[in-house]
C-alpha cells in the first residue's frame, strides 16, 4: 500500500493546469481514501448533497419578511433548483452504523520559503469557519450521527503552501483549539498513507 500511496501522492503533487488546483486535490483526495479504506466498511461520497436543500425551508419572522423581497411561489421554486444549502467536498460513511464524516479540502499558498509574508494573503481557510456556526454544527451533527463533544462533526484538509506557512498555521491551530484532530495539513513531503492514518488514528473511531 505505501508503494502505491507513494505513486498517486506524486501525481497530485503535479502542477493541475487549466481547470483550477482545488479541483485536482479534491479528485485525488477522494481517491486516496477509496483505494486505502474497506469498501465493505466504508462509502467515500464526493461532494454529497446532504445539505444542498438546507437553507430553503428556513422560517424567518413576521417581522422580517415584509422587509426583504418575498418572490411568489414559481420564482422562489425555479430559484432554488440548484439548491440553497451547502455542498462538503466528500463524506466518509460507515455502511454498518450509518454515522458519517463531512470533510473540506482547502488549497492556499502561503509564506515559505523564497516568498513574501503576502503569499499567505489568501482567504480559502476563512470560509471553514461557516462550519463553526451554531446552525451548520448543530445540523451537521445531527446528519452526521456524531454527537459526542469530544470531536467535531467535520474534517477540515489543508493542502498547499499554507501547510508550512508560519502564520496560517498558528491562525488555525488556535482556531480548532482543542478539536486539532478535526483538521490535517496534508504537507508536500506527506503520502496518502499519512492522509489515512490521521483518520484511522483520531477520526475512525467515530464511526463506529
Amino acid at each position: 500500500m505505501a508503494g502505491n500511496a507513494l505513486r498517486r501522492r506524486d501525481n497530485w503533487q503535479r502542477p493541475s493546469g487549466p481547470g483550477g488546483k482545488a479541483g485536482i486535490a479534491e479528485k485525488n483526495l477522494i481517491t486516496a481514501l477509496r483505494e486505502n479504506l474497506d469498501p465493505d466498511v466504508y462509502k467515500v461520497k464526493d461532494h454529497p448533497k446532504d445539505f444542498k436543500h438546507l437553507y430553503e425551508t428556513v422560517e424567518l419572522s413576521e417581522d422580517t419578511l415584509p422587509q426583504i423581497y418575498c418572490p411568489g411561489d414559481a420564482a422562489m421554486k425555479n430559484a432554488q433548483k440548484m439548491g440553497w444549502g451547502i455542498t462538503p467536498d466528500f463524506s466518509i460513511e460507515n455502511k454498518k452504523t450509518g454515522k458519517k464524516l463531512f470533510g473540506e479540502i482547502k488549497r492556499q499558498d502561503g509564506w515559505v520559503e523564497g516568498k513574501d509574508p503576502s503569499a499567505g494573503r489568501g482567504n480559502a481557510h476563512e470560509r471553514l469557519c461557516k462550519l463553526f456556526t451554531p446552525g451548520l454544527l448543530k445540523k451537521y451533527r445531527e446528519v452526521s450521527g456524531i454527537d459526542t463533544s469530544e470531536i467535531l462533526p467535520f474534517w477540515i484538509v489543508f493542502e498547499g503552501d499554507i501547510t508550512r506557512d508560519p502564520k496560517r498555521n498558528r491562525e488555525i491551530a488556535f482556531w480548532f483549539d482543542n478539536y486539532d484532530k478535526n483538521y490535517f495539513m496534508w504537507r508536500p513531503q506527506m503520502t496518502d498513507f499519512d492522509l489515512v492514518r490521521h483518520f484511522n488514528q483520531y477520526l475512525r473511531q467515530y464511526l463506529d
